[in-house]
């Protein structure tokens, strides 16, 4: 449906939001009246190339190229194949539109995070593969009217949870009006969400969203999901966070990727009907572990984002798979062997969902494509298992990811410069704030 149609179809609307993911996973874009949308999606709509390389204050990057060295130039930015999803969380009738980033003459922009995650897509096309791609999304509900964040008050009773209640109908309950909305503009926005849980934290929920055998889209899902929560919280008195580790005694949010993998004939490639899986499941997971140390700054984008990363605190450390085993980093499981698929369990729910499934996609392709073999499968607690550990230090994380073999196969050399140059602007001011201070940054921006 072009614009005229649309805007038809839904006369109330005042406004659109043009907006790309930069590389922190921030929308970036642009406000226009309803009446003038034409201009996003005619010839496009023009800002820098910088804008999708800020840090995650939204500042310029010193000493980018993007920025003075080059004039600050533009991209033109277009829309992607979702079209018009309308923002149920403004006042203000408002659509979404989202963009990304291309130069004048037709050529993506490497360095934004949707055309990275494109890139892997067609890797495997050349291939004749289609990755089927779902997420889980941790968040937690926050008051943070007060000078620390804490659980806010039942809109039913107004008392105030402090613990965690794992799988409990009563704390989804306490804050049915909220979930009934969420999942109202879900329908709307047309994500695919599917199972609610309460978790192990205060006032910490999960949300399964739908498999997809569009990568792509399963990536703008997971973005407009996470813009989706924190606007319809706010409605709704209080804040959502992603953070990785909002609280400092409490368990951690993650998201979590599963996948698999179908061949020309629609056929799952991680399934030959035995228990262990195909040689090709085998690859994949070799690829994965290979690129787990290279891309654990995708995985673990901030400061925050190590807090969460700490043996027996439902994050794994150990870069290991296993069959259904939530202590591993990979985790294959069990079920019907038509559904066989790996669930990545090791990122945090603070990061760029294009930038992580591109990560993930992209280290099982460079194992199928090498035919590598994994270790053998870990069993009991990988967390008290001599392993190979994922960085747990950020300026490790960086380093690596500036020189891994496994990264530049999977990123173009412009996005892995921009990211390293983003996060070390980042590292380099955050030890510096308070923990009020930063929380405050990251509360609601990752």
């Amino acid at each position: 449906m072009n614009t005229h149609d649309w805007l038809r179809h839904n006369p109330r609307i005042r406004a659109v939001h043009a907006a790309a993911s930069d590389l922190n996973g921030q929308p970036r874009g642009k406000r226009i009246p309803a009446h003038r949308a034409d201009k996003a999606t005619g010839g496009g709509i023009r800002f820098p190339l910088s804008a999708l390389n800020l840090d995650i204050r939204g500042e310029d990057i010193l000493g980018s190229p993007l920025v003075l060295e080059t004039g600050d130039r533009d991209g033109v930015l277009r829309p992607t194949e979702r079209g018009f999803v309308p923002m149920p969380w403004l006042e203000t009738p408002s659509a979404l539109l989202p963009i990304w980033m291309f130069h004048d003459d037709g050529r993506p922009f490497a360095g934004d995070p949707r055309h990275a995650l494109d890139r892997v897509v067609r890797r495997y096309r050349e291939r004749g593969l289609t990755p089927v791609v779902a997420v889980e999304l941790e968040f937690f509900l926050i008051d943070d009217s007060g000078e620390r964040p804490q659980v806010p008050p039942s809109p039913r009773s107004g008392r105030r949870r402090r613990a965690g209640e794992i799988l409990s109908l009563r704390a989804l309950e306490r804050f049915d009006p909220f979930f009934t909305a969420l999942y109202d503009a879900c329908e709307a926005m047309d994500i695919p969400a599917d199972t609610a849980i309460s978790e192990a934290g205060p006032g910490q929920f999960e949300i399964n969203l739908m498999h997809s055998a569009d990568a792509l889209r399963a990536a703008d899902d997971a973005w407009l999901f996470k813009m989706l929560v924190k606007g319809m919280a706010r409605r709704h008195g209080f804040a959502a966070s992603f953070m990785a580790k909002p609280y400092e005694d409490r368990a951690g949010s993650g998201m979590h990727m599963h996948f698999s993998v179908l061949d020309e004939e629609g056929r799952n490639v991680f399934d030959d009907g035995s228990a262990r899986g195909s040689d090709s499941l085998m690859h994949a997971i070799a690829g994965c572990l290979a690129a787990l140390p290279g891309t654990a700054l995708v995985f673990f984008p901030h400061e925050n984002s190590y807090a969460r990363i700490v043996p027996g605190a439902h994050a794994p450390t150990g870069i290991c798979w296993a069959h259904e085993n939530r202590t591993a980093a990979l985790r294959v499981p069990g079920g019907d062997p038509a559904a066989r698929r790996i669930e990545q369990r090791v990122a945090g729910a603070d990061v760029n969902p294009y930038l992580v499934i591109a990560a993930v996609l992209g280290a099982a392709l460079n194992g199928i494509e090498d035919a590598r073999l994994p270790p053998a499968p870990v069993t009991g607690n990988a967390y008290e298992q001599d392993l190979p550990r994922i960085p747990s230090q950020w300026a490790d994380a960086i380093d690596r990811f500036e020189t891994d073999a496994e990264v530049a196969r999977i990123f173009a050399p412009e996005l892995i410069r921009n990211y390293v140059m983003t996060k070390r602007q980042e590292l380099g001011y955050i030890p510096d704030l308070s923990p009020p201070e930063r929380i405050d940054i990251y509360l609601e921006s990752v």
